[in-house]
């Protein structure tokens, strides 16, 4: 979502991959992902009990989400569909880990 946002929002700056701010911010993520206490059973950010982001990087997740979100279904149909799955499994709490 990070490569669809960065190169219709930052066109200039992407020409080589992502812009410094959405690389920082893609860095971050995989930061947070890395000590998720949930790991490969993580659900979907939006139903996640567990806040892994700061409030500033969370909004800016958000932000990124909102715009690349409906762009994904066709630019990565298959990522989509998977994304939507993920999003009917139950919700998991720390206590389920």
């Amino acid at each position: 979502m990070l490569d669809i946002y960065c190169q219709d929002k930052h066109a200039q700056g992407c020409s080589k991959g992502l812009c410094e701010n959405c690389h920082q911010l893609k860095l971050y993520a995989f930061q947070r992902l890395d000590v998720c206490p949930f790991q490969e059973n993580k659900p979907a950010c939006n139903h996640c009990q567990v806040h892994c982001y700061a409030k500033a990087k969370r909004d800016q997740i958000k932000q990124v989400m909102r715009f690349a979100g409906p762009k994904m279904m066709l630019r990565h149909p298959v990522l989509s569909f998977h994304h939507l799955i993920d999003s009917f499994r139950k919700e998991k709490t720390l206590d389920d880990i």
